[in-house]
């Protein structure tokens, strides 16, 4: 395991020199020195179109590559495997049949939740919702509420691997073993983004089919990514020009060109925080570190250890203003990250986080987070939602 010295650390982001406690990481981390320095350079130096056989665009090819080829191995995925234009494009790469079904989460972000509502009611698609049956303040997808669901119509699975809200991990192997066993076409898509930024992620131990994430909320720049199995590609029609290439996930689905400048800066996120070993488990053990330089396992634990403090005082605060959390109280890093939202009684949310605003250097934030049905619908809160702190 890799060297942990918080003060080393924080010199990385060059954000962290400024007056300000960045308390909203879940919407957004600081970005990554080497990723800015990366970008820069890029622009100054490489910014062509790629493809071409002279010297700057042969460089701005390389670097594009490179990034691509960074951002699979984060996921243990090959580059065919990868692309930058995401759910609404793949949900228009689906020719399913009238009347076969889908089963979306309903207590997902909304980006994993709109593209396929919108593709049931273009193809006639039976949409079933996925909702837990423990009606609590710390409600989990479970693989085994998931079967009564599973029909031999079914085509694809919706799920989130961490709640956004929440902080609750799923467990995503259980639940992709459990659909492709009992349906072996299905498919299974799943929301990584609110995971990523915490915990090594192997799309081939987990046995997903598609698996999505964003690089803004990983020390990077504003580009999401998403991993579709090369299994899964052969359900997928293209949506490029006939006369390219249809052979990888990105020519399926990417329309125009990608971010070059952004896709280009991945590889130091990647020498930054390492990756997951082929077919580990994704838990905190260090025997799962393929390598000696990757900080994830002294990432689990020094969240752990700030996720407990805080968990600690919200759960102590005195009787007289009582504060609900949502998600699970325990900081056990097996069972939560450390996106901790909450409200307190008689307090406002919204009213809550303004004052704290008003009267410290406190970054954080009110509301849904774009997980209104999980919000409003199932945990029943008002317009002001949840305080969420990371």
């Amino acid at each position: 395991m890799a060297t942990f010295d918080v003060e080393a650390d924080r010199a990385n982001f060059p954000a962290l020199k400024e007056d300000q406690i960045f308390l909203d990481n879940a919407g957004g981390s600081q970005t990554l020195g080497a990723v800015i320095e990366s970008i820069s350079d890029y622009l100054i130096k490489s910014n062509v179109q790629f493809g071409g056989g002279y010297k700057t665009s042969k460089a701005s090819s390389s670097r594009y590559d490179s990034g691509m080829s960074a951002g699979a191995k984060f996921l243990n995925a090959e580059k065919d495997e990868i692309a930058t234009q995401l759910l609404r494009n793949l949900s228009f790469t689906f020719d399913f049949d009238e009347g076969d079904e889908m089963v979306v989460s309903s207590i997902d972000h909304e980006a994993n939740v709109a593209p396929w509502k919108d593709l049931a009611a273009r193809q006639k698609l039976v949409l079933k919702w996925w909702t837990p049956r423990a009606r609590s303040t710390d409600p989990v997808l479970l693989a085994s509420e998931l079967e009564g669901l599973l029909s031999p119509r079914t085509r694809l699975v919706t799920c989130t691997h961490a709640s956004n809200v929440l902080g609750t991990i799923h467990d995503v192997k259980a639940i992709a073993e459990t659909v492709h066993t009992i349906v072996p076409r299905a498919l299974l898509c799943v929301d990584g983004v609110a995971y990523a930024p915490h915990r090594p992620v192997d799309v081939k131990d987990l046995g997903v089919d598609f698996y999505v994430l964003s690089w803004y909320k990983v020390y990077g720049p504003h580009i999401a990514m998403l991993y579709g199995s090369r299994g899964a590609q052969k359900q997928m029609r293209t949506l490029g020009h006939f006369f390219n290439p249809h052979a990888t996930l990105e020519n399926k689905i990417s329309l125009g060109s990608g971010y070059y400048e952004l896709v280009q800066s991945i590889p130091p996120i990647v020498e930054y925080i390492g990756t997951p070993s082929p077919s580990s488990s994704n838990d905190d053990n260090d025997n799962n570190d393929h390598n000696n330089s990757t900080l994830w396992p002294s990432i689990a634990s020094h969240e752990s250890q700030l996720q407990s403090h805080l968990l600690t005082y919200l759960t102590s605060h005195p009787s007289s203003s009582p504060i609900t959390i949502y998600g699970s109280p325990t900081a056990d890093p097996q069972t939560r990250l450390p996106t901790i939202s909450f409200v307190v009684s008689g307090h406002d949310s919204r009213a809550l986080v303004e004052t704290l605003e008003r009267t410290t250097n406190y970054g954080l934030r009110w509301g849904a987070f774009y997980s209104n049905s999980l919000v409003h619908d199932f945990l029943g809160l008002g317009p002001s939602g949840v305080v969420r702190v990371v």
